[in-house]
């Protein structure tokens, strides 16, 4: 495939990330979804956010697997998109129950572009460290305001 039609691919892709029902989703997942255990995984997953979990993590399987394949490089998939490695980071603990409850390939294709990264496990690590400091910081924030309005 050449450079043009992959350029095309990860345009695509981008264009399907700014689909509303999608941008919500992704809203939802980095800013409410944050399982700690694979209960509450498990929770979301049969919630009202049920599809929002579901559109996000099967998003990027499928992008993932258009790298696995070859369709895109994953040198260019990899300097043009982050958001996965932060998405991956919230379901990696809990890969092994959700494969054994739901599906035996459950985020295969993700996990196998993680995998295929250089430093991929690492960087999914440090992204799940920087979102807990993240949302601390958020939490932080909340309290001050809502202290402001008491």
């Amino acid at each position: 495939m050449s450079k043009q039609e992959e350029a095309g691919l990860i345009l695509k892709l981008y264009e399907l990330r700014r689909e509303e029902v999608m941008r919500k989703a992704r809203d939802w997942y980095f800013r409410d979804f944050h399982p700690e255990s694979y209960a509450d995984f498990q929770a979301a997953l049969f919630s009202e956010h049920s599809g929002h979990l579901r559109m996000v993590i099967t998003y990027w399987d499928m992008a993932s697997a258009l790298v696995n394949s070859g369709a895109i490089s994953l040198e260019m998939f990899s300097e043009s998109n982050g958001e996965h490695y932060g998405v991956f980071a919230k379901i990696e603990p809990f890969l092994g129950e959700a494969r054994a409850a739901l599906a035996p390939q459950f985020a295969a294709n993700f996990e196998k572009l993680i995998d295929a990264t250089p430093g991929g496990r690492k960087r999914v690590a440090d992204t799940r460290e920087r979102m807990k400091v993240i949302r601390a910081q958020m939490q932080q924030m909340a309290q001050k305001q809502q202290a402001k309005t008491a």
